[in-house]
């Protein structure tokens, strides 16, 4: 199997992953195959701009009923716009995975 060496945020996420404030990210089935341990080169989603590289800690299911505060605290947001965010991303996805990270180097 071929592991993702590269992830994408939103650019208006950036801030919050360099101060360490945003420390998991949550995806679908198809962007959930990231190695535990893996080092990835991470880009705005909208111009393809590089700004860091983060280890990936932890991939975990989770389904969209059960994201809570903790989830939300992690996303540095609040469990409605966490919410309103996934849903907008993903209309109508109840399986979906936790990514945990740090930065690397």
């Amino acid at each position: 199997m071929q592991f993702p060496t590269t992830m994408t945020f939103f650019a208006r996420f950036e801030a919050d992953i360099l101060s360490g404030k945003k420390v998991i990210t949550i995806r679908d089935e198809s962007e959930k195959d990231y190695q535990v341990g893996s080092v990835v080169d991470v880009s705005t989603l909208e111009e393809g701009r590089w700004f860091c590289r983060l280890k990936i800690k932890s991939v975990q299911p989770v389904l969209f009923s059960e994201l809570n505060e903790f989830h939300a605290e992690q996303e540095n947001m609040t469990l409605s716009q966490l919410k309103q965010v996934i849903n907008d991303i993903y209309p109508g996805i109840e399986s979906l995975y936790v990514i945990q990270y740090e930065l690397a180097d």
